[in-house]
């Protein structure tokens, strides 16, 4: 049994087989998630576990060059927001519309699924390497 990091052995093996500049997406509980593209639901009832929790726990285990993010957020989820830009500080953040957030999880790696259920909750993390000096 690991002792510390990624519980979650589906997330750790996610973790584990991302190449450089691969996506994984967070999500409320109401994102579309597409077809072929694997679920990973945390989801345990509404609210639970929150959108930054889980961030915050991917973010711990996960080498990240660049989040994006839907334009939405920043007038309809000040608080989700504000604590984006915190945990990003370090990393580019990509604003675009919802619909075309929607078009690019399409090309995921997997969607982990969180039990938010406040709008715009979301976010795409691309993968970096972590031999890359910053």
């Amino acid at each position: 049994m690991k002792k510390t990091g990624m519980l979650n052995s589906h997330i750790s093996k996610l973790l584990s087989d991302l190449g450089h500049k691969d996506h994984i997406v967070i999500a409320d509980a109401g994102l579309p998630i597409p077809d072929g593209v694997l679920r990973i639901d945390l989801a345990l009832k509404r609210g639970t576990p929150s959108f930054l929790e889980v961030l915050g726990t991917v973010l711990d285990d996960m080498v990240v060059e660049k989040a994006i993010v839907a334009e939405e957020v920043k007038e309809q989820n000040r608080v989700i927001h504000e604590d984006m830009q915190v945990k990003f500080s370090d990393m580019e953040i990509e604003y675009v519309d919802h619909e075309t957030f929607k078009a690019l999880t399409k090309g995921a790696k997997a969607v982990i699924r969180t039990g938010e259920a406040t709008p715009y909750a979301n976010c795409i993390l691309q993968s970096d390497v972590f031999f890359r000096e910053k």
